[in-house]
């Protein structure tokens, strides 16, 4: 780890940024990867060295993959990686993103940790998916600090996200959250508060049927996924998308969803609840709904 980073400048020009992001998993990482591809310095924060190391290595092959797809910038300054295990250390952070898993208390913890330890006016960004953001307001210090940003899977080559405006996140980290996105290369579509927003409350309902067509018998994954590709021109299939983003976390989602709307269509199905109780979440593990020859995780 490195004690006296530089700040990065980010390719818009407008303002050196330093991000700091509190959560190494799939998602924290792939951030990670975006944010340095953009020559914007990265804090990288969490609970142990092993995991830090184990993101380090996968942001450095993951941006590699990027610009060779020329999806981030071949040419200009790489961003410097910082990892620690205290959220202390990003005290001098420019913006804050919380990536950990979807799971409302432990967002909550977070964004407390990460708030107290960051000057009043950083902006403070959940990289949530379903949770609604007023409802992780209510534990930061600054709520007017707050708001959503809904990257896709993986940020560094998907790059158009969901801004998400709480009722109480104010003007300027509205502002800035734009800001720091054009510094990303993201486009942000601002949308309103809610479980799920657009994105998730749409998808999420789509796979768990598609789950529950293949549980019925009526389809296997892989005609599942090629009715959506060939009739609807999607790219991904649902259930090639559900294990990229991780069974566990569409499962995750769901139960987020189907406890603050009430609506059955968002309770897990007995079929998802099944590959996850094995351990196969998908591309992570090597198997979902599909084989991908052994754990990426």
């Amino acid at each position: 780890m490195s004690d006296n980073p530089t700040t990065g400048t980010t390719d818009a020009g407008t303002r050196r940024h330093r991000l700091a992001v509190i959560g190494a998993g799939v998602m924290g990482t792939g951030i990670t990867t975006l944010a340095l591809g953009r020559g914007v310095d990265v804090i990288l924060v969490d609970v142990s060295e092993e995991i830090l190391a184990k993101a380090s290595a996968a942001a450095t092959g993951q941006l590699r993959l990027a610009r060779m797809m020329g999806k981030l910038p071949r040419e200009g300054a790489t961003g410097e990686l910082v990892t620690t295990t205290r959220i202390a250390d990003i005290a001098d952070a420019t913006a804050v993103v919380e990536a950990v898993t979807e799971l409302a208390p432990l967002k909550a913890k977070v964004l407390a940790e990460a708030s107290a330890a960051v000057a009043p006016g950083t902006l403070l960004i959940s990289n949530t998916s379903a949770v609604p953001i007023d409802e992780q307001a209510d534990s930061v210090a600054r709520p007017e600090d707050l708001v959503g940003i809904h990257f896709m899977n993986p940020p560094y080559l998907i790059h158009t996200s969901e801004l998400i405006r709480g009722p109480r996140s104010g003007e300027q980290a509205v502002a800035d959250a734009r800001e720091l996105l054009e510094a990303l290369g993201q486009h942000g579509v601002v949308v309103g508060d809610g479980p799920g927003f657009v994105i998730n409350r749409i998808l999420q309902r789509m796979i768990n049927e598609a789950a529950r067509i293949v549980a019925d018998g009526v389809a296997d994954p892989a005609s599942v996924d090629a009715a959506f590709e060939g009739c609807l021109g999607h790219t991904t299939g649902p259930l090639a998308t559900a294990d990229l983003i991780g069974l566990d976390n569409v499962v995750d989602s769901l139960r987020v969803l189907h406890e603050r709307t009430g609506d059955a269509g968002y309770e897990p199905c007995a079929l998802l609840l099944e590959k996850v109780a094995a351990g196969d979440f998908g591309r992570k593990t090597g198997r979902g709904f599909f084989e991908y020859g052994g754990s990426t995780s």
